[in-house]
C-alpha cells in the first residue's frame, strides 16, 4: 500500500464533522509503513492543510476524485503530500495532480537565491522552493511508474500555500525559478479551483487510482536514455582493455537471460582501481535494458548522483541503496548493478521498516536476486569493515546455489589497474595478513611513492605540499578518537588529538559545516582536506595522495599484529556479543586495508604507536 486512499467525498465529510477519523487513519498508516508515530506538529499540519484542501475540492465540485495521502515514491522513502486521481475533462484519460501542501504565510529568497527560501518558523533553513519540490515528485513518478512514463502529460504538480497571501510570498513568483508546477495561495483560491477543474472532471477517479497504484515500477526508457547520454559524455567512464571484456561478458549474460527467461547472478571482484565502478556505470549507460545502480554506501551513492547526474538531475534517481529493493517487483529490472557489494547486509530491515515487511524479511542478497534477471555484484571482499556485512564471493555464491541460480564469476585481480600500484595493494594485503604470507620489505614501484612521516604534523605538511602542486589529497585515520557534534557556533571540534596536533573528523551529517563539506562529499568536495576522514567516508573513493594515521587499535608486537578493541571508538565494534575478538581482529585489519589503498600516486604513513612506527620504517625504503 503506497498511500492512504480515500475519496474526496470522504475527506470532505470528515473535515466538516470529525477530522480525527482521518488523522487516526493517517497515523495508523504511517506506523504500518514503519515511518513511526507522527508528532503533534505533524497532526496539526494535517488538520490545517487537509481541511483546507477538502474545502477546495468541495467548492470545485470534485467530490468524486480519489485522494491518495502521503503517497510514497517508488523505491525511496520520499512522500508526496497528496496525489489526486481522476479523469481528464477533455480527453477522458486518467489524470493525476500531485500537490505539495504548505502552511507558510510568509517566505522570502535565501540570500538572493531564486530556488532557495527562508521561511518563518521553518525547522531547517534554507528550504527548496515548493514548486521545484513538487516538480521533483512529478518527474520521479514519470520516470519510475510505467503508466505515467507512457503518458507523461497525464500528471502535473501544484504547490498550495493555503495560509499565504500574495504579499507574503512575492519572492516566490520570480520567473527565474523555472518550475513547471503551478504555485497557488489561499488569497486566490478561485485560481486553484479553476486549475483543478482543468485537470479533473467531476466523475469517479476509482479506476485512475487503481491504475496508478497497481502500475509496474521500473526506470523509464527515456530516463535510461538520458542517463546513457550523460555517462557516455564523461571520459572518466570510458572502458579500457579488460574492463571492456568484463563489460561485454556481463552484457552477453543479460541478453541470454532475457532471451531464455532465466536468471543468472554475476559476481565481479577486484581490488581498488580495478575498474568495478567504471564497468557499473557503463552497464547503466547501455540503452535498451531496464537497469538501476545500487550501493550500501551513502557517500558513494551521493557522489555518483552528483557526478553521473550532473547534466540531468533526473539521472540521480537511478542510483539507489541496497535496501530500496525490499519490495521491488520480481524481475522488474533486466540488470541491477550492485556496486560496493562488500557492503551487503544480512538483512535490509532497520527500525524504520514497516511491520508487515519486517515480519516477512528475507536476506538482503535474496531481495537483490529477485529484483532483476541479472543481478551484478561488484566487490572487493577485503573491504568488509562492519559487523553484519556479508559481501564475499563465497557468501553470494552460497546463497545463489541454495536457490539453484547460475553464478558467473569475473576476477579483475591482476588484469589491470587504472591508477595507483598493484604492488602496493599486494604489499598491504601481506602486511596485514589478509592474503597469505606476512609483512615483507617494500621494494618500490616507479609509478607509486610511499613515505613515512615523523608525526601527524609532518604527514599533513607533506600532503599540503602535494595540494599546492595541484594534486588532490586527503588525511584518514582509524576510528580511535571520539567524534563530537559541531559546536553551537557551527564549528567542528578537533577530536583527533595526537600530542600537540589536532584536527576534526569529517562532518557526520548531510549538511556542510562552515567550509567543511557534508559527509558524503568529504572525499571529493573542496574543503575536505581540513578534516580527517574515517573508513566510512573514504571507502569507495580514491585520491592522488593518501595520508593514513594508524591508531592504537592495531599495533605490532614482536612478530605479529595485535588488535586492541579498548582503543577503538567505533560504536559498531563495542559489544563482544555482536563482534567477538576474532571478528574484531579481521574487521579492523580490513579497515586499515581500505584506508591504505585509497592513494593513486602515493601514500604517507604514520602510526601513533612507537613499536608499530618502527616496524613500518623497517619495511619501507626511505622517502626519495
Amino acid at each position: 500500500m503506497d498511500a492512504l486512499r480515500r475519496s474526496a467525498a470522504e475527506l470532505i465529510a470528515y473535515a466538516g464533522s470529525d477530522f480525527s477519523v482521518i488523522e487516526r487513519a493517517l497515523a495508523d498508516f504511517l506506523m504500518y509503513q514503519g515511518v513511526g508515530r507522527p508528532g503533534e506538529s505533524e497532526r496539526r499540519s494535517w488538520r490545517s492543510s487537509l481541511s483546507a484542501l477538502a474545502d477546495d475540492l468541495r467548492q470545485a465540485d470534485l467530490g468524486a476524485v480519489e485522494v491518495l495521502l502521503e503517497y510514497q515514491m517508488p523505491m525511496t522513502s520520499k512522500r508526496a503530500d497528496v496525489v489526486l486521481a481522476g479523469v481528464h475533462p477533455r480527453t477522458g484519460d486518467p489524470s493525476y495532480v500531485a500537490i505539495e501542501l504548505k502552511q507558510w504565510s510568509r517566505a522570502r529568497r535565501w540570500e538572493g537565491s531564486e530556488t532557495l527560501l527562508d521561511v518563518d518558523g521553518a525547522r531547517y533553513r534554507p528550504v527548496l522552493h515548493p514548486a521545484l519540490q513538487v516538480d521533483g515528485y512529478v518527474d520521479y513518478l514519470r520516470d519510475f511508474t510505467a503508466v505515467l512514463s507512457s503518458a507523461p502529460e497525464s500528471i502535473v504538480g501544484a504547490a498550495y500555500l493555503h495560509n499565504a497571501s500574495e504579499d507574503g510570498i512575492t519572492d516566490l513568483r520570480s520567473p527565474g525559478v523555472g518550475a513547471a508546477s503551478r504555485l497557488f495561495t489561499g488569497q486566490h483560491r478561485a485560481d486553484f479551483h479553476e486549475f483543478l477543474r482543468s485537470r479533473l472532471a467531476p466523475v469517479s477517479g476509482v479506476r485512475a487510482a487503481d491504475r496508478l497504484l497497481s502500475s509496474h515500477v521500473a526506470p523509464s526508457r527515456q530516463l535510461l536514455s538520458v542517463a546513457a547520454d550523460e555517462i557516455r559524455q564523461r571520459e572518466q567512464f570510458e572502458l579500457l582493455d579488460e574492463q571492456r571484456v568484463a563489460y561485454e561478458l556481463v552484457l552477453n549474460t543479460v541478453r541470454t537471460a532475457t532471451r531464455a527467461d532465466t536468471k543468472t547472478v554475476v559476481v565481479v571482484s577486484g581490488g581498488p582501481g580495478s575498474g568495478k565502478s567504471v564497468i557499473a556505470l557503463s552497464l547503466l549507460a547501455r540503452e535498451g535494458r531496464t537497469a538501476m545502480h545500487g550501493t550500501g554506501s551513502r557517500s558513494f551513492t551521493q557522489t555518483l548522483r552528483a557526478v553521473a547526474g550532473r547534466g540531468s538531475p533526473r539521472t540521480k534517481n537511478l542510483f539507489a541503496y541496497f535496501n530500496s529493493f525490499m519490495t521491488a517487483e520480481r524481475n522488474g529490472l533486466d540488470v541491477l548493478i550492485l556496486d560496493e557489494a562488500h557492503r551487503l547486509r544480512a538483512t535490509s530491515v532497520n527500525r524504520y521498516t514497516r511491520k508487515e515487511v519486517r515480519v516477512e524479511a528475507r536476506p538482503q542478497v535474496d531481495e537483490l536476486f529477485d529484483a532483476a534477471r541479472v543481478p551484478v555484484f561488484l566487490l572487493d571482499q577485503h573491504q568488509v569493515v562492519r559487523p553484519g556485512e556479508m559481501g564475499s564471493v563465497h557468501e553470494i555464491r552460497e546463497h545463489a546455489e541454495r536457490r539453484g541460480l547460475r553464478v558467473l564469476e569475473v576476477d579483475l585481480k591482476g588484469q589491470f589497474r587504472s591508477g595507483g600500484s598493484d604492488a602496493w595493494v599486494e604489499w598491504v594485503l601481506r602486511l596485514l595478513g589478509l592474503d597469505g604470507g606476512g609483512p615483507e620489505p617494500w621494494t618500490g614501484d616507479d609509478r607509486f611513492v610511499v613515505e613515512m612521516a615523523d608525526s601527524p604534523a609532518d604527514l599533513e605538511s607533506r600532503l599540503r605540499d602535494k595540494l599546492a602542486s595541484g594534486m588532490n589529497a586527503r588525511m584518514t585515520a582509524g576510528y580511535c578518537w571520539p567524534w563530537s557534534d559541531p559546536r553551537s557556533d557551527g564549528t567542528l571540534v578537533d577530536d583527533v588529538v595526537i600530542g600537540d596536533w589536532a584536527r576534526p573528523w569529517n562532518v557526520r551529517g548531510e549538511r556542510a559545516v562552515g567550509d567543511a563539506p557534508p559527509s558524503a562529499l568529504w572525499a571529493t568536495a573542496e574543503g575536505g582536506f581540513e578534516q580527517v576522514g574515517c573508513v566510512y567516508t573514504a571507502q569507495g573513493f580514491e585520491y592522488s595522495w593518501n595520508g593514513v594515521i594508524l591508531g592504537p587499535d592495531l599495533v605490532w608486537r614482536g612478530d605479529r599484529w595485535v588488535a586492541r578493541r579498548e582503543h577503538n571508538r567505533d560504536p559498531d565494534f563495542r559489544s563482544r556479543k555482536t563482534v567477538d575478538d576474532a571478528t574484531f581482529d579481521r574487521l579492523v585489519r580490513n579497515v586499515y586495508k581500505v584506508l591504505l589503498t585509497r592513494g593513486m600516486v602515493g601514500t604517507v604513513l604514520f602510526s601513533t604507536d612507537e613499536e608499530t612506527q618502527a616496524k613500518l620504517r623497517s619495511l619501507l625504503r626511505p622517502a626519495r
